[in-house]
């Protein structure tokens, strides 16, 4: 049964923008935070932002507002916008539903 489908990656030039969008199920997404992790090849999965059901947001502090995370609690629906790019974003981007449930992943490759 899935749960959370990400959707939105692809490849994008460095300096370029991209959204993410992650649709939950209703008994997932109303359970409060939800969030965007990454992992890139050779490296452990690394927190990008969360959101709590009520719009508090916390970010890594790579991200330095570079990203921003939002969500349409009408729609189950937590989304990332990532502005001015680095190669070194290029991962794979999780969507998180506390506590324990993820999505399968989308690809984000940032390179010229």
């Amino acid at each position: 049964q899935v749960q959370l489908v990400e959707s939105g990656g692809g490849l994008v030039q460095p300096g370029g923008s991209l959204g993410l969008s992650c649709a939950a199920s209703a008994s997932i997404f109303s359970g409060g935070i939800m969030g965007w992790y990454r992992q890139a090849p050779g490296k452990q999965r690394e927190l990008v932002a969360t959101i709590s059901r009520g719009g508090i947001t916390t970010y890594a502090n790579w991200v330095k507002g570079r990203f921003t995370i939002s969500r349409d609690n009408a729609k189950n629906t937590v989304y990332l916008q990532m502005n001015s790019l680095k190669p070194e974003d290029t991962a794979v981007y999780y969507c998180y539903a506390f506590p324990s449930d993820w999505g399968q992943g989308t690809q984000v490759t940032v390179s010229s």
